[in-house]
């Protein structure tokens, strides 16, 4: 038997994406269907523009419900008390400098499902977020991005 991906989040993480998929459900699939049912009424289907987008747009909205659907039944939540700010792990809020004079960045390690690094939430596959798990406050890491390696300093773990 095939074991499925598990999907490590937090409660919040998880809490969205149960959100998310209940709009998906009941108002985005919805505005879809009644697209699709007047862009039938132009016409030949062959050729109508409308009813290609509508239906790409179903199809889209429906893989999201499905993969959705996958990470919450499959999702693993991490106990925010078991939270340990001695190294760096999942869940935990990191600060840290580019060396020799970069800014400081600060970035929260979630689980691919919920992240969003516009956010400052960044994946715990990521390669910042491979380089810095099991690190301390203080250490030096080295980093290979895909851009190349930089080097930066733990300022602190929340």
């Amino acid at each position: 038997m095939i074991t499925e991906k598990k999907f490590p989040m937090t409660a919040a993480g998880k809490l969205k994406l149960e959100e998310e998929l209940e709009h998906l459900k009941t108002v985005k699939r919805k505005e879809v269907v009644e697209r699709i049912k007047v862009a039938r009424g132009f016409g030949d289907l062959s050729e109508n523009s409308e009813y290609d987008s509508a239906k790409e747009d179903q199809s889209f909205i429906e893989g999201r419900i499905s993969s959705l659907e996958t990470m919450i039944r499959n999702a693993v939540i991490i106990n925010e008390a078991e939270f340990s700010t001695d190294e760096v792990q999942l869940g935990n809020t990191v600060t840290f400098k580019e060396l020799p004079d970069g800014e400081e960045e600060t970035y929260t390690i979630v689980g691919s499902a919920e992240a969003n690094p516009i956010e400052g939430l960044i994946s715990n596959d990521s390669p910042i977020a491979k380089g810095l798990i099991g690190q301390s406050k203080g250490d030096e890491v080295k980093i290979m991005t895909p851009g190349g390696e930089m080097s930066v300093t733990i300022l602190e773990i929340k």
